[in-house]
This record gives structure tokens, sequence and C-alpha cells, in this order.
């Protein structure tokens, strides 16, 4: 059992949060884990990518070889076409619908998301309107790993416990924020992969 994963999405979207959450979760759980260094994040606003994997056997490499990834997880929907080469052709896209406009020659949105949806496997999920439901709008990395849960080998209820290990120091309204977007993506997850839907996403 293995599952090779790209995170992805700009500076200050939180995908080291989410790195952390999947990790020691997937510790937790017994599993291996190596983690590729995260790339961006100095600079706010640009390019941001991790390669994380987890495995029941040792994990020889931190690099995951392109057209070998088993999802991409992105917080920004142009990432993922950053990326899509490392995916495998059976491997999962998950993806926020949000855009993250910084630079001038961004492409039409819907032109980006038509190439994800081309993915026989996605689902696609508004993360800013659901994290302004959740309370903070930089709660949406929160959203998009509650939106991947169902499609990770990790437990979902450790996935949780270090949810609310990750933010317990800053006070428990801001867990109880992040612990509402986790479920809320993790619930537009569900009623975007229904086979047929014609919502955004397709089957798990």
């Amino acid at each position: 059992m293995k599952q090779d994963i790209i995170l992805a999405g700009v500076g200050g979207q939180g995908i080291l949060s989410i790195a952390f959450v999947i990790a020691s979760a997937a510790l937790e759980d017994g599993l291996e884990v190596k983690q590729a260094e995260v790339h961006g994040m100095s600079q706010r606003g640009g390019a941001v990518q991790s390669h994380l994997r987890l495995s029941d056997e040792r994990i020889f490499s931190d690099l995951i070889p392109r057209g070998e990834a088993d999802m991409i997880l992105s917080v920004e929907p142009l990432e993922v076409l950053r990326y899509a080469d490392y995916l495998r052709p059976d491997g999962m896209i998950v993806s926020s619908r949000t855009p993250y406009v910084n630079i001038p020659d961004y492409p039409e949105l819907e032109k980006v998301l038509e190439v994800i949806r081309r993915a026989p496997r996605h689902v696609i999920v508004d993360s800013e309107k659901l994290a302004r439901e959740a309370g903070s709008t930089r709660t949406q990395n929160m959203v998009m790993l509650g939106a991947a849960a169902k499609f990770l080998f990790v437990k979902e209820q450790l996935l949780l416990k270090f949810v609310e290990v990750l933010f317990r120091g800053r006070g428990q309204s801001l867990v109880e924020a992040n612990l509402r977007a986790f479920e809320l993506g993790r619930l537009a997850a569900l009623e975007a992969a229904v086979p047929g839907s014609i919502s955004e996403g397709g089957q798990p």
C-alpha cells in the first residue's frame, strides 16, 4: 500500500499545514512517510509544491517520479496544470476552483477548470466560499484537506486529531473554524463525486 501526493498552491495558502496534518496522521497510523522540501514559500504568491509519500513499506526517495503521483491536491486551480505531468493516468485531482490571480496573463478560469475536468478522477470545490462559511477565508487549506480526506489512505479521525494539534496553540475559536472548514470540504467533495453529477467533480 502506498500513496504519492503532490501538494500544490501558492505561497501563503498553507501548503505546509496540509503536509503536517497528513504526514503526522500517517506516522500515527504506522505508515512510512517521506516529504520533499516545500519549494516556493519564500515568495508570497509564488508557486509552492511539495512531494508527500506514504507507504506501509520502506520508501527510498522523497521525490515522486513524473507520471507516478496518485493524487494532486491543490489549493489553486492553475497550479494543478503546472504539475499535471506528475499524475498517473488513473490518478486523482482534488482542486479548489478559487483562483489566486497573481500574474497579468492568468488564463480564463473556466478554461483552467475544463482542463482539470478532463481527468477521469477529479473533485473541484469552492474553497473560498466554504472557508467563509467556516468563519475565515484563511481556512481554505483545511477545506481542501477535508475534500481530499475520503481519497487518502490515512484515517479521517487521525487527520482531525492533527488539525486540532496544529491550531490549538492559537485558540479554540481557530481550532473550531478549521475543523468546520475540514467538514465542509469533506461534504462538498462527497456531493461533487456523485456518479453522473452535473456539479463540479468526477467519480472517486
